[in-house]
């Protein structure tokens, strides 16, 4: 009888060590053997997988994951829309699939994740330039404890790119075009403004961004609009213009080719990534004086990590800015010149050892 016990709870023990070593740890902790079964997914927003953008930007993180943690091979979905429910249902194909680690790159997400993070509590959601809330108005924020909300200081990249464009034209009129009105896109064009006048003031340049020149299409595809407004702008006089707005940008970049193209000089300031290459009109030449830069694969290839790592900050609004190396200006542009990138980089450790300050607030139009 004793020797039957002593079975039973030898066989006791070997079942539960098997049910413990599949389960994982409740406290979020990862071992080196589920650190190696992370299974990450994406859900794209509007645009393709290689959109040069945040699509592309959050894939890249997550393939970097693969690459240098060892994490199962990703996968991505693209909704076949752009509402809540259709967020919703390929987050649900994504974690029915065995996806406990799930990056929505945009605010589109963001009623989305407010619903699937108390839908899937054992699933990590990342959503990237967004915040979960509700919906209503005012909304009503929630990041739950296994997902983590990301921004960046757009402001302080705008202002890299302002006091780049100022330092290497030294004088003339600038413009801006935004997309939507909204937090990120604002930051752009606020940081813009105080990087023209720190250039002014202390470099000695003489900018000037006019009310007229600063302007929000109202969306981020309207590709024929940013060619309209860019001509405007240019027609005034405008030597550069930097652009936060998707597709209507690039409507700004076509716009300047064509001027280039007969001889003009006018430029566009790309945004989130360097856009050098959509500017190139011929081998080594290109529209794009600099790009204002939002590394968004570092914030998912971080994320991923922290989740191997069983540092994941569930419950945390994170910004990535200098001091991560998430926002700046391109490292290497031709057409800035070396006295021009040794300027930004000497400002940028200032901004980095907080000698200068950016705000993330409205300032007032330079005259």
């Amino acid at each position: 009888m004793k020797k039957k016990l002593l079975s039973l709870l030898a066989i006791s023990a070997l079942t539960i060590s098997m049910f413990a070593g599949c389960g994982g740890s409740s406290t979020g902790k990862e071992d080196g053997n589920a650190a190696q079964k992370i299974k990450a997914g994406m859900v794209t927003d509007s645009g393709t997988i290689d959109d040069k953008s945040f699509n592309q930007g959050t894939w890249e993180g997550i393939q970097r994951a693969q690459k240098e943690l060892g994490i199962e091979e990703p996968k991505y979905l693209k909704p076949n829309g752009e509402t809540e429910a259709d967020y919703l249902k390929e987050i649900g194909n994504l974690y029915d699939a065995g996806f406990r680690f799930i990056a929505t790159p945009g605010f589109k997400f963001e009623t989305a994740i407010y619903k699937a993070q108390d839908k899937y509590k054992d699933a990590k959601f990342v959503i990237i330039d967004g915040t979960p809330n509700d919906g209503t108005q005012p909304p009503n924020y929630k990041v739950g404890d296994n997902a983590v909300s990301i921004l960046f200081a757009e402001e302080q990249a705008g202002f890299l790119a302002g006091v780049a464009a100022s330092k290497e034209i030294k004088e003339g009129d600038l413009g801006f075009i935004g997309g939507m009105e909204i937090p990120a896109v604002q930051k752009f064009n606020w940081g813009f403004q105080q990087g023209v006048a720190y250039s002014n003031e202390s470099l000695g340049t003489k900018m000037t961004l006019k009310p007229e020149n600063v302007l929000y299409q109202g969306t981020f595809n309207d590709t024929a609009a940013g060619q309209q407004i860019a001509a405007q702008m240019y027609d005034r006089g405008v030597k550069a213009i930097f652009c936060a707005a998707g597709g209507v940008g690039n409507g700004a970049i076509t716009e300047a080719k064509t001027r280039v193209s007969t001889g003009q000089n006018v430029w566009v300031i790309g945004v989130d990534r360097d856009q050098f290459t959509d500017g190139q009109y011929a081998e080594g030449k290109s529209v794009i004086l600099t790009s204002a830069v939002k590394k968004v694969d570092v914030a998912s290839f971080d994320m991923v990590k922290a989740l191997k790592e069983g540092n994941f900050p569930g419950g945390q609004k994170l910004t990535f800015d200098v001091t991560k190396d998430a926002v700046g200006i391109p490292k290497e542009n031709p057409n800035l010149s070396e006295d021009t990138v040794k300027t930004v980089t000497d400002i940028s450790a200032k901004i980095k050892d907080g000698s200068v300050k950016i705000s993330a607030e409205r300032g007032n139009l330079l005259k």
